[in-house]
């Protein structure tokens, strides 16, 4: 692969956050995309209009850096590394087709901060075993950073991670760009099981900010939270690792306490008294935490840490039990 001369990036998803991406990529001269999305509709309107009508419409599509294909096969031709930005529940449904093949010599992305839902696993591992991509050929995107400040230009920050530096290192440079400084680093499993946490700990903080807690509360949630991500990404992997730089608290704090962050709004509702069938049909974007939260607690099943957020939320999403309530006994786990 040659990094200076005509990179061809594949981009899985249609959202927000895959969009923000594309608008990233878009500032480097040498990167052409291929873009994949769902829906036909949106897929004419770039064509014709060159911007996403569903999310972030007031980004402009360069026509001469950006192709649009219907399929996944098609757009993945080619292709030095492909991005995965689709829901962490849909990747299976939205790779149906894909082979082996289709991923040889290719560096494989994800943009996403979920796990396979039922399979309580790791989109890079779950890539790795479908599609025999060598481990070290793949790396993470972590925040800080929130699609709608990208598509407003605002300084922002991402975290590359990987197995090796090698990977994280080369991609870092092709997400760097007027507003955005990219670096890399060498804790791929951190880095993505604390982005898969900290969805848990949106919801939480949207909850008790649905019930009526205050902002002291939700300082008090927010470093124990931390703490909790901390206990629990050492158990699973266990390594020497900043657990308070920006891959891990700063993208929590982003998604804890931000406007733009749907697993806060999710939670919200749902301390407000929605239903979660209702917040979901309100919201009509995912909100990964909520898958999350039934992983993670399968997961600790084998390895017994002390997560009291995060069996709190599934007290709430799934065992359907009053988030006052719940509320009220998290307090006392709290210091």
């Amino acid at each position: 692969m040659s990094f200076l001369n005509n990179i061809k990036i594949a981009v899985i998803g249609g959202g927000s956050w895959a969009t923000a991406l594309i608008k990233i990529l878009s500032e480097q001269p040498n990167v052409q995309i291929r873009w994949w999305l769902r829906n036909q509709d949106d897929i004419n309107h770039i064509r014709k209009f060159h911007h996403n009508p569903s999310y972030l419409s007031d980004v402009h599509l360069s026509p001469k850096k950006i192709k649009v294909f219907e399929k996944t096969t098609d757009a993945v031709k080619g292709a030095d590394y492909i991005i995965l930005a689709v829901p962490a529940a849909f990747v299976q449904e939205s790779l149906q087709g894909l082979t082996e093949k289709h991923f040889k010599g290719k560096r494989v992305v994800s943009a996403i901060k979920g796990m396979i839902p039922d399979q309580n696993i790791l989109v890079t591992d779950w890539v790795a075993e479908q599609f025999k991509v060598p481990l070290n050929e793949t790396c993470v995107i972590a925040g800080p950073c929130h699609a709608e400040e990208v598509a407003l230009e605002k300084q922002s920050y991402l975290t590359i991670a990987s197995t090796g530096n090698t990977t994280a290192a080369e991609f870092a440079k092709l997400m760097t760009c007027r507003f955005v400084t990219a670096n890399p680093l060498e804790d791929l499993y951190g880095v993505e099981y604390a982005a898969v946490m900290k969805n848990i700990v949106a919801l939480a903080c949207g909850i008790t900010h649905g019930l009526g807690y205050g902002d002291n509360f939700q300082a008090v949630l927010v470093s124990n939270a931390m703490q909790e991500i901390g206990r629990f990404v050492t158990a699973l992997d266990p390594r020497e690792r900043e657990i308070s730089s920006s891959a891990y608290l700063g993208d929590l704090l982003v998604t804890s306490y931000s406007q733009f962050s749907r697993n806060r709004l999710f939670g919200n509702m749902i301390g407000r008294g929605y239903s979660v069938k209702a917040a979901q049909l309100e919201m009509k974007m995912i909100a990964e935490g909520y898958y999350a939260t039934r992983s993670i607690m399968e997961m600790n099943k084998s390895f017994h840490v002390n997560i009291p957020i995060t069996t709190a939320v599934y007290s709430i999403l799934y065992d359907e039990q009053a988030p006052a309530g719940v509320m009220e006994e998290l307090k006392k786990n709290l210091k």
